[in-house]
């Protein structure tokens, strides 16, 4: 008995070491063993802690609920619960695990932290539904351009913004020019804001173009396709992007590797381009002036941090009041409820953030049909929750999610449903892969993320999908991978209390 002891001991050292390295997949595997050989409490907790590393919250909880089963004294598995309860928006059972720990040991630091955090987010959403404005009502509509005034320090290009109408029937012209972009992103390199007048109007447009946009953007190739919007002869690549996560320099190194948007290069970025990495206004900011400047050949799909939810506790809503104030964080939120979900190339390839649903009977039609209101988030069930959160498996059938927030689908599933809606494969992001990209479930099904050492931890790969067309209209597929680039030295969610979870 001492010598299988001794035996898990040592796979558990060799894992913490795979730990400290943020090798956490490597982690798992020795945690894994030792549990294998004798369960005991220390592994499930480390395993778990591994799992947070890897956004496998439901798996997280898992572990430590069994380690507490093993040892209900083992305090250090109730604040990893609590973390990753609060990493899936589960407050209440997050607040009981670390009252737990501050009942045994009140002054300690991480606890003290957690819990700080729990209570401001509760108190916070308790204001904000006290306050909270009709669906049907526009924060956006209610902007007054004329009132708001250009700072007086503000020394780039020109933006022409030009307001006519009133209400419902008012309309926002924003003439964004290859000059101002250049120089915006310049202003961004030098550590300088927008003017909050020109922040408001490239949000407030771009939120008018994804309302004309259908929740299942349709494009492609092909003009003699009365299904899809035929993109111009010019178009010689797709590519599509997958996360971003407020990285902007890695970003901006996509656009010097692959090429830049334009009539010859369409670009399709798959959510998830905020929150994380502290430079998560400027990606946002690129990405809808990139819309506005390119409407035909720049488009973006909502991932399941384009939420108020996230929002609060992954950092974008943080870093946008500190840099920007309230209001215009508000106004970013009203957009991401107009973005589209997902994207359909060529009538072959459909893209979305997350996956595939839990009903077989759900089709393209169902996407079609979702309605997106200006102040509804999405709901907690159902098709659009699927669409930002599920995750293939490589077993067969459905399966609980290893994140807690929906479900896990396997081959067969992602088969029944490209041969019924006559696909050729799922393109979908929402999880690092460490080579960038991977094809999946008998490459029906690819996996590309695009935020290269992720949190600056990671150590993974980003990657990028290419589409190019022959003379036929047959799409080809390519796949490009890159490594990050240096970043000024400001950590992620140095915006936010909760960058400590």
């Amino acid at each position: 008995m001492t010598d299988l002891k001794s035996k898990a001991d040592a796979l558990k050292d060799k894992g913490n070491q795979e730990l400290k390295q943020n090798h956490f997949e490597k982690a798992v595997e020795f945690y894994t063993e030792a549990i294998s050989l004798k369960p005991n409490p220390i592994y499930y907790s480390n395993r778990a802690q591994a799992q947070i590393k890897l956004e496998n919250y439901g798996l997280a909880i898992a572990d430590a609920t069994s380690a507490i089963e093993l040892d209900p004294s083992y305090l250090k598995a109730y604040y990893r619960r609590a973390v990753a309860t609060f990493a899936i928006l589960d407050y209440r059972k997050a607040k009981l695990d670390v009252k737990m720990v501050l009942s045994k040991v009140p002054n300690d630091p991480n606890s003290k932290k957690l819990a700080a955090e729990i209570d401001q987010i509760i108190k916070r959403i308790a204001f904000e539904k006290a306050i909270a404005v009709d669906e049907k009502e526009s924060v956006i509509q209610e902007l007054d351009f004329n009132a708001i005034q250009l700072e007086n320090d503000y020394d780039g290009a020109p933006l022409e913004i030009e307001v006519t109408g009133k209400g419902q029937d008012r309309n926002l012209s924003v003439n964004i020019t290859q000059e101002y972009l250049k120089q915006m992103i310049q202003r961004f390199k030098n550590g300088k804001k927008l003017p909050k007048k020109h922040a408001f109007a490239i949000v407030a447009a771009a939120n008018e173009v994804f309302k004309n946009e259908h929740s299942l953007v349709e494009f492609g190739f092909d003009r003699n396709n009365s299904q899809e919007e035929a993109l111009p002869d010019t178009v010689k690549t797709i590519t599509i992007c997958g996360d971003t996560h407020g990285q902007f320099y890695d970003v901006l190194n996509i656009f010097e590797s692959f090429g830049n948007v334009g009539p010859n290069h369409v670009y399709l970025f798959n959510g998830d381009f905020v929150d994380r990495g502290s430079w998560s206004c400027e990606v946002a900011f690129l990405l809808f002036t990139l819309k506005l400047l390119y409407p035909k050949f720049f488009y973006l799909n909502r991932g399941n941090h384009e939420t108020n939810s996230m929002n609060k506790v992954y950092g974008f809503e943080d870093e946008c009041k500190y840099k920007y104030g309230e209001r215009l964080f508000t106004c970013f939120s009203e957009a991401f409820n107009s973005l589209p979900y997902a994207t359909l190339i060529g009538q072959e390839y459909l893209v979305m953030h997350g996956g595939l649903f839990s009903d077989d009977k759900k089709t393209l039609q169902d996407i079609r049909n979702i309605k997106r209101v200006p102040n509804r988030q999405p709901p907690n069930e159902g098709v659009e929750m699927e669409l930002l959160w599920t995750d293939p498996q490589v077993m067969p059938g459905r399966s609980p999610s290893k994140r807690g927030v929906g479900i896990q689908f396997g081959p067969d599933i992602t088969y029944r449903f490209c041969r019924s809606n006559n696909l050729k494969a799922i393109i979908r992001s929402h999880e690092v892969r460490m080579g960038g990209y991977e094809e999946e479930h008998d490459g029906k099904l690819i996996t590309v993320f695009s935020a290269p050492n992720y949190c600056d931890t990671q150590g993974n790969l980003g990657a990028v999908v290419n589409l190019t067309s022959d003379e036929k209209k047959e799409y080809r597929i390519d796949f490009k991978t890159f490594k990050e680039v240096p970043h000024p030295d400001i950590k992620p969610m140095a915006y936010t209390n909760s960058g400590g979870f």
